[in-house]
C-alpha cells in the first residue's frame, strides 16, 4: 500500500508540473511584421516583441501605407509598421500588454493602432512624456474608439 501512494504521489507531482510548465512549452505566437526598409525603429520593435515570447517574421516593403489601409486603419491614424497577428492587425509601436489583452479577449473588431511613433514606446527611443492612447481599428469602417491607454 505505502509503495502505491509514492507512485501516486510522484505522478501527480509530474502531472502538476506538466500543468503548470504547459504556458511556457506553448508555440510562440506568431506574427507578421510589415515595415518601411529603411526604419530601424521597427527593427526594435520586433525585437521587442521576440523578447516577449513572439515569433516574428519582418517583411519590409515600401507598400506600407497601403497595406494598413487595406488592413482598415485609417490614414490619420497609422502608425510606424503594420503587423498581423491571430486574424487582427496590430499597427504601430502598442505594448505588448495591450497585444496580449487584444488576444486573450478578442474583440469583433479588425484590430488595434497606436498612431505615429510616440518617443518612449517599445521599439522608439526616448522616454515617455505621455499616455499611449490605443485606438480600434473597426471592421465597419465606423469611427475608432479607444481601446486602451497605457
Amino acid at each position: 500500500m505505502n509503495r502505491t501512494f509514492r507512485f501516486i504521489s510522484r505522478f501527480a507531482s509530474v502531472a502538476a508540473f506538466i500543468a503548470l510548465a504547459a504556458p511556457v512549452l506553448a508555440d510562440p505566437l506568431q506574427a507578421t511584421l510589415y515595415k518601411n526598409p529603411q526604419c530601424s525603429c521597427c527593427e526594435g520593435y520586433a525585437a521587442y516583441l521576440r523578447d516577449n515570447g513572439f515569433n516574428v517574421e519582418v517583411k519590409p516593403t515600401n507598400d506600407l501605407a497601403e497595406i494598413s489601409r487595406k488592413a482598415g486603419v485609417p490614414e490619420g491614424s497609422q502608425g510606424c509598421h503594420t503587423m498581423f497577428i491571430d486574424g487582427y492587425v496590430v499597427d504601430g509601436h502598442v505594448p505588448v500588454n495591450v497585444v496580449r489583452k487584444l488576444l486573450a479577449e478578442k474583440p469583433a473588431i479588425a484590430g488595434i493602432t497606436l498612431p505615429g511613433m510616440p518617443m518612449g514606446s517599445p521599439g522608439m527611443a526616448g522616454t515617455k512624456t505621455e499616455k499611449f492612447v490605443i485606438y480600434t481599428v473597426t471592421k465597419d469602417g465606423k469611427a475608432p474608439s479607444v481601446y486602451a491607454e497605457e
